[in-house]
């Protein structure tokens, strides 16, 4: 549907309610799901304007809210509906998530006992999600299914199979995989679900506004263990909880789960892991497809923190589960170069970065880390390409063979001057505005000879002009250089 129709949608179900136009309406930068939210500006308030053309998922969404509000949950307040156009509204709550807080804190959990405590109230709320929602709830409206059970759990394994160990190039044996997704899934299946399962149960579904945690995105819902969402809570990735703090953390909800409604501890912790595990596999099945594939930034640096809790669980020994094959797949996503040019950047200066790359055509345009939709693609196919002759086959451009045969007989010089008075020209004006970040990135057909040549001569280029952070990497090769002043 164009954005000019859905604006028109998000005017008229407000001026039903609210009688008058909007004063001002901006749309909000788009997250994980297909759902958009528009802030909407009136007499000095604001409430959130939401469009999603899933019919079942807005239905699942009310309903869940409607019981919700009237079991005094904080959850967002419903203020007019338009199902048949596929719009509602909603009060605005703020843009403060937990996530925000932790990210504004940079992780100090140590020097920000504010974040624990929003962490021990979550999980307490989490419980009365769980077993006193669990009794009101219509499951009726749970979409895509009215239970988290074994056909669910392939689902996410498949998810994660398809769309993050194929995207992400990690080797598996199909068969071998199967076998263990039988028999994991199996057992996940086994453990008691008459409890609400949220779904989405992270920090960036918790919001908070004066002082207060709030709570989104719960229309997945559906019947589910217990487990599920601790795990999804304690093991999300970018929040990046110290594990002693996770342990903490954990003791906490299951000192309330026991004290406040007689739950045993040690029948919870017997299958929890299990429930980490796929949790983090379902999460890596989204990193796959929203981040690798649809290019959602914040999912695509997702990826490492995920396989650093991994790597925790496999050499703790919380995965004792006998799915050999698994494990090898695990320690292979460990193992793999992949995603290495996904690693955040902590500088010690606030100064414009400007990051090259080297990249091949026969994968995709690297994915600017940045958040700004990428910048300069230099395309060198149109030079003569080194490749085409035995002797450099296994050499690449920053070999003297190579770059000789470059030089010597292809326009190179003129290429490159071109393109250095459009990105010198760019970095001044960045320069001038306080931006912070460029990309530029030179494909040829392997990047192997070519784009290799011509990023190393700009990284050369902008390394002796400007006093800026410089970040090279040449994605083929495996090879990185930076200079941070």
């Amino acid at each position: 549907m164009a954005n000019h129709i859905k604006l028109d949608l998000i005017r008229n179900i407000f001026l039903q309610w609210h009688g008058k136009k909007a004063d001002f309406i901006q749309k909000l930068p788009q997250t994980a799901s297909y759902r958009e939210y528009y802030r909407i500006s009136f007499d000095k308030n604001t409430v959130i304007g939401v469009f999603n053309e899933d019919l079942k998922e807005n239905e699942a969404f009310l309903s869940f809210s409607k019981t919700f509000s009237e079991l005094n949950f904080k959850v967002p307040k419903v203020l007019q509906t338009d199902l048949e156009n596929n719009v509602y509204l909603l009060d605005d709550l703020g843009d403060m998530t937990l996530y925000s807080l932790i990210h504004a804190n940079k992780h100090d959990y140590k020097s920000t006992p504010k974040l624990i405590e929003y962490y021990k109230k979550s999980l307490e709320q989490l419980l009365k999600f769980q077993i006193t929602a669990n009794k009101k709830i219509d499951y009726n409206y749970c979409y895509p299914r009215a239970k988290f059970d074994r056909q669910s759990i392939l689902w996410d394994l498949n998810y994660f199979k398809y769309d993050f160990l194929k995207l992400g190039r990690i080797g598996f044996d199909e068969q071998l995989l199967e076998n263990d997704f039988q028999k994991f899934s199996e057992f996940v299946a086994s453990v008691n679900t008459d409890y609400f399962l949220y779904r989405d149960f992270q920090s960036r579904n918790i919001m908070i506004k004066d002082n207060e945690i709030y709570f989104i995105d719960y229309q997945g819902g559906r019947k589910g263990a217990l487990q599920y969402d601790v795990a999804s809570l304690l093991y999300d990735a970018k929040a990046e909880i110290p594990n002693p703090l996770r342990e903490t953390l954990l003791t906490h909800y299951l000192d309330k789960l026991e004290s406040d409604y007689n739950f045993d501890r040690t029948d919870f912790l017997k299958s929890y892991y299990a429930f980490v595990l796929i949790r983090i596999m379902q999460a890596m099945g989204a990193y796959g497809f929203r981040g690798l594939f649809e290019k959602k930034v914040h999912l695509v640096k997702s990826i490492l923190p995920a396989r650093k809790n991994l790597k925790y669980l496999l050499d703790n020994g919380k995965l004792d589960f006998n799915i050999p094959h698994l494990h090898t797949v695990f320690e292979n996503i460990i193992t793999s170069e992949e995603f290495n040019i996904y690693e955040d950047r902590d500088l010690p200066n606030n100064k414009l970065s400007v990051t090259i790359t080297s990249f091949s055509y026969k994968r995709e345009i690297p994915i600017d880390l940045a958040d700004n939709g990428g910048g300069f693609v230099f395309d060198c196919r149109g030079l003569n390409n080194p490749g085409r002759h035995l002797e450099f086959k296994l050499l690449n451009g920053r070999d003297t063979e190579v770059i000789k045969y470059l030089e010597e007989n292809s326009d190179v010089e003129n290429f490159l001057s071109h393109t250095f008075l459009l990105v010198d020209s760019t970095i001044e004006t960045y320069l001038e505005r306080g931006f912070k970040d460029l990309m530029i990135n030179f494909g040829c057909t392997g990047g192997q000879h070519r784009s290799v040549y011509c990023a190393d001569k700009l990284f050369n280029h902008i390394k002796n002009k400007y006093d800026i952070n410089i970040f090279l990497s040449h994605i083929e090769q495996g090879i990185k250089e930076e200079v941070i002043r």
